[in-house]
């Protein structure tokens, strides 16, 4: 449990135990009956769900009874749980029940109850959905495995509970054979191959690979392509096995693929050679290797996966090969084409082969957009990101309401007792359908409570081009500006990146375990003390807020320094490892936003876009001056020949 819950548990049985004052509210019962859920104990959350005290989260104690309930081998309490779903209609607890109702009688083979039950879901997640397809084939709806196969490839990596109504599509003949075959290539592409062995089986009889060559071949390719017989490819299953190790060692070693593919690709058909040169292409643009353009065009015509088609973009990004760039957007399909980062690069082809005009035309439509290539088309029309208004007045009225809302006001108990997964939910549930001056309302109710992270996310929602007295807040400044000044930064990007990396969330913990305010990693935080001399240094230590942020800026400006003084690079650093920041450089300058769009880590190549637009807006509210991404993305520098 984190510390922070335990802190609330004391001090909730300590009021309990004094008495509580006029006006104060007790939360005891609630954190107990959380408590006894994460405990399993169900005597005493039977007794806590006994006991009504009006609190604003009675709906939780109840929610976890019946939960708890449903989980129990007995038949579930459908009179109970009716009632609850009745009194609760709306609400996103009813939505929760809801859903873990349709999962029990989805165990329990019900399936007349779950199609009862399911249309009634507001927000189902994926194995909900298959649940509900599943229902509606197992009472005789066929309209269900149509409306899967439509979704086919969109389901290549999904929940378990999908796999009965996949596999009746196939059998229905809603799919045939070479969506099964694709769905397997797909499969093998992802992280978790292995799962593509299911799907082997629904291929027709007679056509599928044997399992165990399958295993070979995913689990040891170039030993498995290295002994391939030589009537491999008399059949499609042979080929498909070859391929399935030429994909799984492109992603260990790609050259060592590209020489085992020129050994056999004359026995593959032109579409099989495209298929593996397209998969070698995209593994050797995220090693940034200067064959990728050249596989690309080897790949020819053959569909490529929303990866492949970004990168052929990016490796002729990074080729400098702007006619190359021009194409690979025009070939992207025409939803992909529109989004900002698209525009904003074909833009930059089209102005570099001379044809302004349509270059300006593609800026215009994105221009003034407070986002990364927004901000980069308005400078490619000669206007600098200037300091924003601020945001709308909000009527008493409106604030009454988000003030009055249920959900929003579960949702401030929640945070107040540590649950901020529920309250976030909460939270999200109560904005949903709801318009602009109410979500602005609910924005100004987070930061009127401290709630840093709903306060900026709330107004991004109500609207992203203005609010930004709300979206880009400047908290805990007495406490930032000091260590900011003395490791002698820009407070413009140390806010930039702060707001990334936590949204001013002083508990916030990563699920790789950083910590806090920076995020910083119990590692980094033992390294960077030891390099500034803190003495007693523990990873207790990353809770406390000035400690983390001392030791975040520290680390700041200790990659800072070791990445050529460089924003951008900094940036890559710090989220992916200075070691990776340094790797990511070309052997020529190079544009850092050509730098950026090319990082081969999605996470962080996000993360830096967002920093480096972050930084400008702040610096332009903080110094009230208009300001230039494009001067701080620079020229990255090459990497030293040794490297």
């Amino acid at each position: 449990m984190k510390k922070g819950l335990w802190g609330g548990v004391v001090a909730a049985l300590l009021l309990a135990l004094s008495g509580c004052a006029i006006g104060q509210v007790d939360d005891s019962r609630i954190i107990a009956a959380r408590e006894a859920v994460r405990a399993g104990d169900r005597n005493t959350l039977e007794r806590l769900a006994g006991q009504r005290d009006g609190h604003v989260l009675e709906p939780y104690v109840r929610y976890w009874l019946l939960f708890n309930k449903l989980a129990r081998p007995e038949p579930p309490p459908a009179t109970e749980l009716s009632e609850f779903l009745v009194e609760q209609a709306g609400s996103m607890l009813a939505d929760r029940l809801r859903g873990d109702w349709v999962r029990r009688l989805a165990k329990d083979g019900d399936w007349r109850g779950v199609v009862q039950l399911y249309p009634d879901i507001l927000a189902p997640d994926q194995e909900l959905r298959c649940l509900g397809w599943t229902g509606r084939m197992m009472t005789g709806d066929r309209s269900a495995l149509a409306e899967v196969a439509l979704q086919w490839l969109d389901l290549v990596e999904s929940h378990s509970a999908c796999e009965p109504v996949l596999l009746a599509t196939v059998t229905a003949g809603q799919v045939g054979p070479e969506d099964v075959w694709w769905r397997i290539r797909r499969q093998v592409e992802g992280r978790n191959p292995a799962n593509a062995k299911l799907t082997l089986a629904w291929l027709p009889a007679g056509t599928a690979p044997n399992p165990a060559a399958f295993d070979q071949a995913i689990r040891s390719p170039a030993q498995y392509l290295d002994r391939l017989p030589p009537n491999f490819a008399v059949n499609r299953a042979g080929r498909e096995l070859a391929l399935a190790a030429l994909v799984r060692l492109a992603r260990e070693d790609v050259r060592a693929a590209e020489g085992r593919l020129v050994r056999i690709q004359d026995r593959l058909d032109a579409e099989e050679r495209g298929y593996a040169w397209a998969n070698l292409a995209l593994r050797a643009a995220l090693g940034q290797l200067p064959e990728a353009p050249a596989w690309y065009r080897a790949a020819g015509s053959t569909p490529l996966s929303a990866e492949q088609r970004a990168w052929r973009v990016r490796s002729a990004l990074r080729a400098g090969n702007w006619a190359a760039v021009e194409e690979a957007i025009a070939q992207l399909p025409v939803n992909e084409q529109t989004d900002p980062e698209w525009l904003y690069w074909r833009g930059r082809a089209l102005a570099a082969r001379g044809r302004e005009a349509e270059a300006d035309a593609l800026y215009a439509r994105i221009a003034g957009e407070p986002h990364f290539y927004g901000i980069l088309a308005a400078e490619e029309r000669g206007q600098l990101f200037a300091p924003p208004v601020r945001s709308g007045n909000i009527t008493p009225e409106q604030l009454r309401q988000a003030e009055e809302d249920p959900s929003l006001r579960r949702a401030l108990a929640l945070f107040r007792i540590d649950m901020r997964t529920e309250g976030t939910r909460e939270w999200n549930w109560a904005l949903r359908n709801q318009e602009d001056g109410f979500i602005l309302a609910a924005a100004r109710l987070a930061l009127k409570n401290d709630i840093y992270d709903r306060a900026i996310n709330t107004a991004e929602r109500a609207d992203p081009r203005s609010n930004f007295d709300l979206r880009f807040l400047t908290p805990y400044r007495q406490l930032i500006e000091p260590q900011v000044l003395n490791q002698g930064l820009d407070i413009s990007w140390v806010y930039g990146l702060m707001r990334q990396e936590s949204r001013f969330v002083v508990p916030a913990r990563s699920s790789s375990g950083a910590q806090g305010l920076m995020q910083v990693m119990p590692a980094t935080g033992k390294w960077v003390a030891g390099k500034i001399g803190m003495t007693g240094y523990s990873p207790t230590m990353l809770s406390e807020p000035n400690t983390n942020v001392r030791l975040g800026t520290s680390y700041m400006r200790l990659i800072l320094e070791d990445l050529d003084n460089h924003p951008v690079l900094a940036s890559a650093g710090y989220n992916a490892g200075p070691s990776r920041a340094k790797r990511w450089r070309d052997g020529q300058p190079m544009e850092g936003a050509i730098y950026t769009e090319t990082i081969p880590f999605d996470e962080t190549r996000d993360y830096v876009k967002k920093v480096m637009a972050n930084t400008v807006i702040y610096a332009a509210m903080l110094e009230g001056r208009p300001q230039s991404l494009k001067t701080r993305l620079g020229v990255i520098a090459p990497r030293p020949t040794a490297q």
